[in-house]
């Protein structure tokens, strides 16, 4: 008998005698074949699921990118690879993750606000889209591809006016380091045409993590707004306009996931409306966190079992040093616990209100703090979910050099 626990609207992982199962295999079986723990788990089907609820709900003209810092790990890459329209990266060790994938070169584009020119002729050379963010970026494509005897394929990174309203990390609006300010876009494209250089793109990312729709919407509409002047204004030729992401998921008690369809029948306005003046410019979506943060859990063990004056705490060999959003210190102002389980006991009734801490010295290693959870046991699996996204990768490692975590795709 197959329980299906509903984790959010657009993702769940069944149970079978009392354990989570992650694409039809046991926890208790995944944790041996991994061979130790702590470890990330990342369910292939939920990565599936997600990109075709993605396409069913989408205009089918927007294409779908991955961003590849989400989640690096290669052969979630290369699954993503075979889902979506294109990758975008930020460093040359994700450009090479991306190529191995087989995505045609003109489908990755490269961003970041400092690239060296090491960096830049690099993506030059691999004919992949480099997203320039400065005078200078432009003029060292330029520079590479003289020197590579190859035309560079640029796409230019605009900062706009306006920002992201409600978003967890606002990338646009005001002074920031991401992209040309619109107000000297002029004198970049004056420059790319001595250089004989044409953009085949823009790239106009105002934010990240978002559950406000309306936000969205204004945002998106701000957006393919200012392609549309730009381009008037300009003469560009474009093959594409990445307009960014956005879309976030819950993580904390009282947020509710985003309403999909309601940032989707805003795009199906804008997407048509742009496409009857430029039909052969496609529009871009660059999605990270939302297509993969959901399908990612991360596992770790109970140590020990400590009553320190009243508070019962499970110490487990997992922490910040594998997890850092999740101890809250990547960017939280008030630590909130990410969803946690014990997931090994799953129908347990005996539950008891505890504090899960990591094996580090340091205050700062709680995995989560006062969570009403079954009983448990040394040895019990704590499994923290949403954890897809932002997880090994933007984690310190090497503090107080503790073991690895591992990573598995299932």
């Amino acid at each position: 008998m197959i329980k299906a626990k509903k984790q959010h609207a657009l993702t769940w992982y069944d149970t079978r005698e009392n354990e989570i199962y992650l694409n039809k295999i046991p926890l208790s079986r995944l944790a041996a074949r991994v061979g130790q723990t702590p470890f990330y788990a990342y369910d292939r089907s939920l990565l599936s699921r997600r990109v075709q609820e993605l396409r069913d709900t989408l205009p089918s003209s927007i294409k779908l990118h991955y961003a590849v810092k989400a989640n690096p790990m290669p052969a979630l890459v290369c699954h993503m690879a075979g889902l979506v329209d294109g990758l975008d990266v930020a460093s040359v060790k994700e450009m090479h993750t991306a190529l191995n994938t087989g995505t045609a070169p003109e489908h990755i584009s490269f961003a970041g606000p400092g690239k060296s020119y090491h960096e830049i002729t690099a993506a030059v050379a691999a004919g992949i889209v480099l997203n320039v963010e400065s005078l200078e970026q432009l003029k060292q494509a330029a520079k590479a591809g003289q020197a590579l005897n190859l035309k560079p394929r640029i796409a230019v990174r605009i900062n706009p006016e306006f920002e992201l309203k409600s978003s967890g990390m606002k990338m646009t609006g005001g002074a920031k380091p991401f992209g040309i300010d619109t107000e000297q876009f002029p004198l970049l494209m004056e420059e790319a045409r001595k250089l004989n250089i044409e953009p085949e793109g823009l790239h106009l990312f105002t934010g990240s993590q978002n559950l406000n729709p309306e936000a969205l919407r204004e945002a998106q509409s701000g957006v393919i707004s200012l392609a549309k002047q730009l381009i008037e204004e300009h003469g560009l030729k474009l093959r594409f306009i990445n307009i960014g992401g956005g879309l976030g998921i819950p993580y904390f008690p009282g947020e509710e996931p985003l309403d999909l369809q309601a940032v989707a029948n805003n795009l199906e306005i804008e997407a048509s409306a742009f496409s009857s003046q430029h039909p052969d410019i496609e529009l871009v979506i660059e999605l990270g966190r939302y297509l993969v943060g959901e399908a990612g859990v991360y596992v770790c063990s109970i140590l020990e079992r400590k009553i320190s004056r009243g508070t019962t705490y499970l110490i487990t060999d997992g922490g910040l040093h594998h997890h850092l959003s999740n101890s809250g210190n990547f960017g939280q102002v008030i630590r909130k616990n990410y969803p946690v389980l014990i997931g090994n006991r799953m129908d347990s009734d005996d539950m008891e209100t505890v504090t899960i801490v990591g094996p580090l010295c340091t205050p700062l290693d709680i995995v989560a703090n006062q969570v009403d959870l079954p009983h448990t046991e040394v040895g019990d699996l704590v499994v923290v979910k949403q954890s897809g996204a932002y997880g090994l990768s933007a984690s310190p490692t090497a503090f107080l050099s503790h073991p690895d975590a591992l990573e598995a795709l299932v």
